[in-house]
């Protein structure tokens, strides 16, 4: 009898433990989680995943992940049916629930993947045709299981050689999380324990690390699947609130960088970090820690409120769809600086100093969003808010505006922004560091 039932029990305890749910902290930590989140234990050997209905032996995946591929594997935890609104670490709305004119649910600080699953065509009032592919809208991470595939037009990363068929979750998030934040401030593959996460303020001590922003592969990183492609610059020094994935219809979600995004973005887009930084004739928008904002720019970013409006005050200046780092780093004062910024109760709205740093992140977010480009906001509109609305297929504004997207998607990829913040008539963002009074 006891024979007979162990392989019931065996299967029952895998199972359990591959079904568990996780929040992001409890089960990262900063550094490795729950190995059996990630991989198959007793229900593989010698690579070949058995059958829970007949032990049977069947292809398995390789590195014994739970999932067909990195990617998959994250997915497994990070999307999630039946979300009726943004939820905890959810990263990804799946495509059964994004009918046309429905948008991604999550509002991460990086955006919900699902945009890539958002195609949009439309004809212009002089007849131009426009579209906006979802391939456009971010980073085409390959996860089989999820439906996402390796981006159709570009073999390489733009401005880099980083190969898209290679392109998976672990490409940039080091699943094993390795890299730490020392009491000194320095990033190190080794030495004090990891305790928690740093993404959230915690501070390392002399006896105890905290784990680097958002498990993001540091100096010396490189995946078991591109073996050889080496990153060379850290991961960046920022700070995020702990409700992160919400709507702004009411406060913002300030997310603190301080210092290092760009380059850290450079270990795959070298070119356009290193093209950033040329003086005169460059084509790539200038980013990067020797790119600071300056008086000028940070007169204009500062006093713009919106399109026609420049009585803002460095005090509440900031918006979160133009963010801006501070140069503050991952020591003590720099943590502490980045920790008091990272709020979603509008309690710190500080804009730049001269000293401020322009980012990728700047206009960019780091997954996918509404947007070509990945972009926070739609370049290639001449208008954002139309008429005191958002712009849609549903409402009254031209095609041009509105470009195949109902308002409630427009909206969302906005986060929620309400549209009476802006210009009746609003225009780019970009105006926010680059037009005058």
């Amino acid at each position: 009898m006891r024979s007979a039932r162990l392989p019931f029990v065996v299967l029952s305890l895998c199972s359990f433990l591959l079904t568990q749910t996780y929040t992001a902290a409890a089960f990262h930590s900063g550094t490795t989680g729950d190995c059996n989140g990630c991989h198959t234990s007793h229900n593989s050997a010698g690579n070949q995943k058995a059958s829970i209905n007949d032990l049977s032996m069947g292809q398995g995946n390789a590195y014994m992940l739970s999932g067909q591929d990195p990617s998959s594997t994250c997915l497994g935890c990070h999307e999630q049916r039946g979300d009726a609104s943004p939820s905890g670490y959810h990263v990804s709305t799946p495509k059964s629930e994004l009918p046309d004119g429905v948008p991604p649910r999550q509002l991460t600080p990086g955006g919900d993947f699902g945009w890539l699953k958002k195609n949009y065509a439309w004809t212009a009032e002089n007849g131009a045709v426009g579209a906006s592919p979802g391939y456009m809208h971010g980073h085409n991470i390959i996860a089989a299981d999820f439906g996402y595939q390796a981006s159709p037009v570009n073999l390489t990363a733009p401005g880099g050689s980083y190969p898209s068929s290679a392109l998976h979750c672990t490409s940039c998030h080091d699943p094993h999380g390795k890299y730490r934040i020392l009491a000194d401030g320095s990033e190190s593959a080794s030495g004090a324990e990891i305790v928690t996460s740093g993404s959230y303020g915690a501070m390392p001590t002399e006896t105890e690390a905290v784990g680097v922003y958002r498990l993001l592969g540091g100096a010396g990183y490189e995946t078991k699947l591109l073996p050889g492609f080496t990153f060379m610059n850290p991961a960046p020094a920022a700070v995020v609130p702990a409700a992160y994935n919400r709507g702004e219809s009411s406060t913002q979600t300030r997310v603190a960088y301080g210092r290092g995004m760009s380059e850290w973005c450079g270990n795959c887009h070298e070119r356009l970090l290193n093209d950033s930084l040329k003086a005169g004739g460059s084509e790539t928008h200038p980013s990067g820690a020797q790119v600071t904002f300056g008086p000028d720019i940070a007169r204009n970013y500062n006093s713009y409120v919106r399109s026609g409006e420049f009585s803002g005050s460095e005090a509440t200046a900031f918006i979160s769809l133009v963010p801006f780092e501070t140069g503050d780093g991952n020591d003590m004062a720099g943590r502490k600086n980045l920790t008091a910024m990272a709020k979603t109760d509008n309690s710190n709205l500080t804009g730049p100093g001269p000293r401020s740093v322009v980012s990728c992140l700047t206009c960019h977010r780091a997954h996918a969003s509404g947007w070509d480009g990945m972009l926070r906001w739609n370049s290639k509109s001449p208008m954002l808010v139309y008429k005191g609305r958002y712009p849609g297929i549903d409402g009254d504004a031209p095609a041009i505006f509105s470009q195949g997207r109902t308002q409630a998607e427009t909206q969302r990829a906005y986060y929620e922004y309400p549209a009476e913040r802006f210009a009746y008539n609003q225009r780019s963002l970009c105006n926010k560091c680059h037009v005058r009074d």
